[in-house]
Formats: C-alpha cells, structure tokens, sequence
C-alpha cells in the first residue's frame, strides 16, 4: 500500500522532486520505492528522461483504478473525526500573501487554539492553481473569477483599487489628473506568475472599462512588496483599499484618481463539493465566512 501511495504522488505531479517534498522523503528514495513495485508488477508505469517523468499505458490504467479508492479511503478517514469531540485533519489552501495577511491571520491564532488537531498548510501563488489536480482542499479568489462548478463563500466585503504613492514623490513628480498620465510616471507594477504578463492598471470612467499599461523600474509579484515600495517613495502603486486605507489615513500614503478606481467583488474561499465531509475543513470555512453586508465600499479619502 505505501509504494502504491509513492506511485499516486508520482503519477499525480508527474515530477519526483515535487512528490517526494510532498511525501517528506527524497528523490532517490521514491525513485527506488517505484522501481520495485515496478520489479514485482513486471510492468514498467512510468518513463522518465533527465527533464520529463510520463505515465506508460500500464501506468496510466493502474492510476485511473485506483485514484478513485484512496480518494474514498482519504474521506472516509476524514469523516471519522465526527465521532470525536475536535475536528481534525490537514487543510491545505493556495491564495496570494496580501489575503494571508489580511483575511486568514487576524483568525489564525484563535481558530488554531480552538482546534489543535487541525494542521493548516498555505501555498502562496497569484496564478489561477487547478486546486483539483493540485489536491489542494481550496483556493481564494474574486468571486467573478471562480469556476461555475466550484462552491464559493465569501470571505471579504468588496474593494476598490487606489492608486497612491508618498506626499514627497508626488511633490517631486507631481500629481497624475488621469489615468493615461501614469505613463509619465515611476510605476510600482506587479506580474502574477512567471508566464504572465504585468497586469495592466484597470479604470472606470461613465461605465467605461479600460486599462493602461503602466512603466517603472520596479516590478514584484506580491501586493505586500508593492505597497513596501511605495511606502518607501519609489513610486505609485495600484493596491487594494484594505491594504492602504491605514497609510492614507496617517499621511504616509496619498491616494490620486480615485473617481477612475473600479470596484471588484469581493474575495470568496471556493472548493470543489466533496471537501464537504470534513469537519476540519467545513470548520475552517465557517471561521472564514464574511459576516458583514456587501455593498460595495465607499471611495476612500485621504
């Protein structure tokens, strides 16, 4: 059963350097555990060159079988916590950092006090992860961006965009009196993921949605390093109202175009509907389920 288990996690990332940092052993180890199941089914299920690891059609029939049953055995284990008095388990989620920061950590230490036997695991990435092949329990992202098959609870009020930078930049540089003038300025751009590319600044204008491709000579692919830059006077950054809103208030940040700053729903955890068997993980969803209303946020002043 365990150099089955090896074989799923191969088959499933097809990379042993990825499955075995999943398994908590190393490469060679799980090389050497495929190669003898290999030796005793006298089937070859995997074919591996120095850059790719593939599934054979052997493989790929053993997989298909048995995927299914420890998917079946993994919830059925998962729902015997019922029967004991503390959800337990490992959750594993994928969100970017600023979502960390500002929706799971101000909860974090309190819903792991109230559960000790619930293990929480965060993978930080801005691309869009198929949660499903990646076996991640759920994700967080825009309501409007979540596929129509996935359950979605909203974790967040809806948020502006605020373009901001120091009272000391602007005054160097002065004042943008629309978006197609941040051309003329040091932007603080921010690329998702390595394939991506940077994310041009979105506007509004009379219902009037368009984006201008910003420049500068600082682009990261976290928010939280953004707004670090601007606070630090390198430029005008594009961020979230709750990331802000704090420095606008004390003066650190001033806030310009804000009558151009569209409105974005807000954040929602989705999963797939069978994570709804775990009481670890439906615990976890009700400690993040947003509690307030959802009308769309006033325009912030600064």
């Amino acid at each position: 059963m365990d150099d089955l288990h090896a074989f799923l996690m191969v088959a499933r990332y097809l990379n042993f350097t990825h499955a075995a940092a999943q398994m908590g052993v190393t490469s060679s180890a799980l090389s050497h555990t495929i190669k003898s199941l290999e030796e005793r089914l006298g089937y070859r299920l995997l074919t591996r060159t120095t850059r790719r690891v593939a599934l054979t059609e052997a493989g790929e029939k053993l997989f298909n079988a048995i995927e299914p049953l420890y998917e079946e055995i993994q919830y059925a284990l998962d729902k015997l916590s019922i029967a004991r008095d503390r959800p337990a388990g490992v959750i594993r989620l994928t969100c970017s950092d600023d979502v960390v920061e500002y929706f799971i950590r101000p909860m974090l230490t309190s819903f792991l006090a109230t559960y000790p036997d619930i293990q929480i695991e965060i993978s930080i990435d801005y691309g869009f992860t198929d949660i499903v092949r990646e076996r991640i329990d759920a994700g967080i992202r825009l309501g409007e961006s979540i596929d129509k098959d996935m359950i979605a609870v909203r974790i967040s009020r809806d948020w502006r965009l605020c373009a901001v930078a120091t009272a000391d930049y602007f005054l160097r540089h002065g004042i943008p009196a629309t978006p197609q003038m941040l051309m003329q300025h040091n932007c603080i751009n921010i690329r998702h993921s390595a394939t991506s590319g940077v994310y041009a600044w979105e506007f509004t204008q009379d219902k009037r949605h368009f984006t201008v491709k910003t420049h500068g000579q600082f682009t990261v692919n976290s928010t939280i390093h953004q707004l670090n830059a601007a606070l630090d006077g390198i430029g005008i950054a594009y961020l979230p109202d709750y990331l802000v809103e704090p420095y606008i208030n004390n003066g650190q940040l001033m806030q310009v175009l804000a009558d151009w700053s569209p409105c974005f729903q807000g954040f929602h955890l989705y999963y797939p509907h069978r994570r709804q068997g775990s009481p670890a993980f439906m615990a976890f969803v009700e400690a993040l389920r947003y509690q307030g209303d959802y009308a769309p946020v006033q325009w912030l002043t600064g």
